[in-house]
């Protein structure tokens, strides 16, 4: 059968019979990839610390009919045990494999698998807070697969701003008149922080104050569950604060 490399995020896994697991994994150049790596559930496995999520890996793998199979797998990043050893970098980049794997496979490709590498990264250095670095990952992953959202003119009738109305179902910042009513209201902080998330103008994000950083994760939190059409069930962890009502 053919084999392939490949560089992989681990996003899950699932037991399978007694010593195997099933691992789902976002590629660089092959999108998302589930496989089977067998016996990794022993303690004599070789492999089986480097296929846990989290985790960064070089992996070759084998074509089989449903499933691939790991035949080897060599450790790039090891990012699963300093972020499970905090709850805040965990709940974090839960929501961030939750979401890569929420992406449909054509959505899936090297910038997708750079951008979650380089969000569960700044997780593990600690250098700025876990939530503004899920934002900013989730504006930029919505972004990449064309959901882009408007924050300088109205989303829906191209007004040009400063707006201070957010709908998800819009797409983004939205003029009083395009707005529905009981639409919430974001602040001129607020938005501009969302800007800062977007561009990774990170001395704007960790200068922010609370209120700000609560409303952008709010928005952020609504906008990209709106385009994923369900829920992301680690966000139900996070608390984002409340908003006014337009």
């Amino acid at each position: 059968m053919p084999t392939y490399r490949d560089d992989v995020v681990v996003l899950r896994t699932h037991k399978l019979g007694e010593a195997d697991r099933i691992v789902t994994m976002l590629s660089r150049r092959h999108g998302k990839i589930r496989a089977v790596a067998k016996g990794v559930r022993r303690t004599s496995s070789r492999f089986g610390a480097r296929l846990e999520p989290f985790m960064v890996a070089d992996v070759q793998l084998y074509t089989g009919r449903s499933l691939d199979i790991v035949q080897q797998a060599d450790s790039l990043g090891s990012y699963g045990a300093d972020i499970a050893a905090d709850y805040e970098r965990y709940t974090a980049a839960s929501a961030m494999v939750e979401t890569a794997d929420r992406l449909s496979e054509a959505e899936s490709g090297p910038q997708q698998y750079l951008l979650l590498v380089g969000g569960l990264r700044a997780l593990t250095l600690g250098e700025h807070a876990p939530r503004s670095i899920l934002d900013s990952y989730l504006l930029r992953v919505m972004a990449l697969a064309g959901w882009a959202p408007a924050l300088a003119e109205c989303a829906r009738c191209g007004r040009a701003g400063p707006h201070d109305v957010f709908v998800a179902q819009l797409g983004g910042i939205v003029c009083r008149d395009c707005a529905p009513a009981g639409s919430p209201r974001v602040d001129a902080e607020t938005v501009r922080l969302l800007g800062a998330l977007m561009a990774g103008e990170w001395d704007t994000v960790d200068a922010a104050g609370p209120r700000a950083t609560a409303g952008a994760s709010g928005v952020v939190a609504a906008y990209a569950q709106w385009h994923l059409e369900r829920g992301i069930r680690s966000l139900a962890h996070l608390s984002a604060g409340p908003r006014e009502p337009a």
